[in-house]
Parts: structure tokens; sequence; C-alpha cells
């Protein structure tokens, strides 16, 4: 099989979240196991980061892994889902896994896979930690896909643990309350690893203090120890001064991430990095502001408030639940503009009704679909959008809503693609 054909088989013979949701998740590591014993067990010749979190995972993993990267260490990193090529999945110092590992690659585990029959998401994990090993990385920044606890990336006994936030997502899965979703999530904290939890909640915090007096490990919560003073935009760069609460000495950090969402993100990344460097891991303070001021270029990371073109402004953003939707809004708050259009498309296994609450009505919108089997049809979009008085036309494709919206705006109007990260994708 060439690459093509390759990914092909991949795609069509096994379960993928993206396609048909629930059905493709399995609840335990055995698959995995399975795979990676196969292999060698490649993901104990490399040291590691575990990410895991609602929103701002990938965000984080991204500014991690470019820190790293600038730090001077080999640095792998593996994500979910895929925007546009399946190799930005699996990447070191940036650069894409070449096409021809992953044909060897599934030449090797096609007799596992006919044995096993594991999912997508299975093999690709698999995938990403061989990949590593055969490139002898310093260390990886490993992206959760699902959850935590029965995540195929919890095979790992990783150097540090990080949670950013819990959201309510996913509920058919990870359970339906704030609580049932962190004690999945904290299903990454190991025994004597440390974990750094980006926000807590009254209703996550004491879940996070209990998995950690159960596995005796060193917990941080991130916003106890340093938090955002002010931030402002300079040449569609995010400034962001950033506090020690204890000593209250400040500095000022450039990000090329320009969502204010990231004034969250950035506070559990420092912490982070505080925590590697009292491991003896040797990142300077310039490596920290490299790292931050060019993490899309260094990683190539794409979809989060990313600015694609002008007169009229399009931008891509892959919010696509109730907190992420919150801090779109809040974003678009602070955005200037003539009007707004929204281009939107959502998967059916989304709290749709909550997000759709939150949506400005004075928008224009544009209803869409990603195409894949778990999108919702435009139609039914659009008429669950206008019970929450949200007005618009139903597009069955994304290129045509904006092309649609591109001819409605003027240079001054706004438009926004947002709801589903295979939408962004597409775009």
């Amino acid at each position: 099989m060439d690459y093509a054909e390759t990914l092909e088989y991949l795609l069509s013979k096994l379960p993928m979240f993206s396609r048909i949701g629930a059905a493709a998740f399995k609840a335990d590591l055995t698959n995995t196991i399975t795979l990676c014993n196969a292999l060698g067990n490649p993901q104990n010749t490399f040291k590691t980061i575990h990410v895991a979190g609602t929103n701002g995972k990938g965000s984080t993993s991204h500014m991690l892994a470019s820190i790293l990267q600038e730090a001077g260490y080999k640095t792998g990193l593996y994500t979910s889902p895929h925007l546009k090529d399946f190799r930005e999945r699996i990447k070191i110092n940036g650069v894409m896994c070449e096409e021809g590992f992953v044909v060897d690659f599934t030449k090797r585990i096609a007799p596992q896979i006919e044995i096993i029959e594991p999912s997508f998401f299975e093999i690709t994990v698999a995938m990403a930690f061989d990949y590593f090993a055969q490139q002898q990385v310093d260390v990886a920044v490993i992206e959760v896909g699902l959850g935590g606890r029965f995540d195929s990336t919890n095979v790992i006994t990783p150097e540090l643990s990080v949670i950013t936030n819990i959201g309510l997502d996913h509920v058919n899965i990870l359970g339906d309350t704030l609580d049932k979703i962190a004690f999945e999530k904290a299903g990454i904290i190991k025994p004597g690893i440390p974990a750094v939890i980006g926000e807590a909640l009254p209703e996550t915090r004491p879940v996070f203090e209990g998995k950690a007096a159960t596995v005796q490990t060193l917990l941080i919560f991130a916003q106890e120890e340093l938090y955002v003073t002010e931030w402002d935009y300079k040449h569609h760069h995010l400034l962001v001064t950033v506090a020690d609460k204890h000593t209250d000495d400040r500095r000022t950090y450039e990000l090329d991430l320009t969502g204010i969402y990231q004034t969250k993100n950035i506070i559990t990344v420092l912490q982070a990095i505080h925590q590697l460097q009292k491991q003896g891991w040797h990142i300077t303070e310039e490596h920290i502001n490299k790292g931050l001021a060019q993490t899309k270029r260094t990683t190539g990371l794409h979809g989060r408030w990313e600015l694609i073109e002008q007169h009229p402004t399009v931008i891509l953003d892959v919010a696509h639940n109730a907190e992420g939707m919150k801090q779109l809004v809040e974003q678009l708050e602070l955005t200037t503009y003539n009007q707004l259009h929204i281009i939107i498309g959502m998967v059916k296994d989304k709290d749709i009704t909550k997000v759709l609450g939150l949506m400005p009505k004075y928008a224009t919108y544009y209803f869409t679909k990603a195409q894949i089997p778990r999108a919702l049809p435009e139609d039914e979009l659009a008429a669950m959008a206008s019970q929450h008085g949200l007005q618009g036309h139903a597009y069955a494709d994304v290129h045509t809503a904006l092309n649609t919206a591109k001819q409605h705006a003027h240079k001054d109007d706004l438009i926004l693609v947002c709801g589903s990260v295979f939408l962004v994708g597409e775009v």
C-alpha cells in the first residue's frame, strides 16, 4: 500500500471517534497495552508530559512543546484530532512524521489490527509512541484524546501530569457532572508524579485532592501560584503580564496565540515549566519568552482565534462546547468590527442547546456542517438556533457558507467560523 491507500485503510477499517462518536471509545486500556507490547513498549524509552482537560489542552500542549524545543530538547508532540493532514497528530520539533513511516508502521502492525480490532485512536497512539522512540526524542508532550483514565495515552509514566480545566463536555461518555468528569481526567495523575491543575472549581478540587492523596503525589493548583494582572494586543500578538502570588514579581510575555482565553492557559503552562525546572530541566526565561512568542510558527498550531484573511476579517476558532463558546463570546465583546457573521456547524453529541443559548443574537448566521457522519444536519441546526433567536440560512458545506458570508460582508465586518474542529479543518 502507498500512503493514500494506507490512510484509507486506517480511516475505513478502524472505528473512529470523529466519524461515529462514542461507539469508537473503549473504556479500558487493553488494546493499547497489547499494541505497545507488540512494539516493545516504545513509550518507556523517552520522557513524557501528559496533558488533559476539557478546554485548552491543545494550546497548552503546543506552548509546552514550543518552550521545550527552544530549550534545545528534541521534542515530540502528539495531539488530536488533526485539522487537515493526519500527520499533524505526530510531530517532532514541529515537523510532521514522514508518510513512509505511516506506511511501514501500518504494515508492521496489520497482524495485530486483524486480531484485536483496535480503534483508530488506539492505533495512532501506538504509532506516535513508536515514532518518538525510533527518532530518539528527549521528551514528548502527549495530549489526552478523551477523558484521561481510560484514554489510550494513559499507558505512560510522565515526568509531569497537567490538567487544564474541567467543563461539561462528552457527558455521554465521561459523566454528566463536573465531579464525575474531573474523576476521569484525574485518572492521569500517577504515584509520585507531580500534577499541575490549571483551573479548579469547588466541585472539582476535592476530586483532584483525593486522587493526589491516594497516589501520594504533589498537587499544584496553578491559579494559587500565579495570576494575570493585565493583557493587551499589539501587532497581532497578545501581551500578558503574569504576577507571582507569593512575591508579586511580574513578567510580561508575548504570545502569538491571540485568543483571550490564552490568559488562562499561560498560567498552567508557566507553572508546568516551573515544576520541570525544579526537576532539573534546563529551561531559561529566554526559552520561555521565545517559545510563547512563536508557538504557532514552531509547532504549526491552527484554529485558535486564527486570523486567515482581512477586509473582511476572517477568524477560525475550534471552540465547540459551552465553556469554549463562553470564552469566544467574551473575545467577540473585546473585538472591533462593523457587523458580525458567524458560520457554525456542530456534531450531534454536543450540548447544542447550551452552546446556541450563549451565541450573540445580533449576528447573521450561516448554518452548515462538516463532512462527517457525526455532523448535525444544517437544517436541524438552523431550526434549533431559531428557537434561541439566532437568524440565518443553511448551507450544505462550509465553503459555500464562507463564500456567501464574504459576498455579504463589508470590509470592516468580522466573519467567524466555529462550532466544530472538523469544520475549521475543512476551511
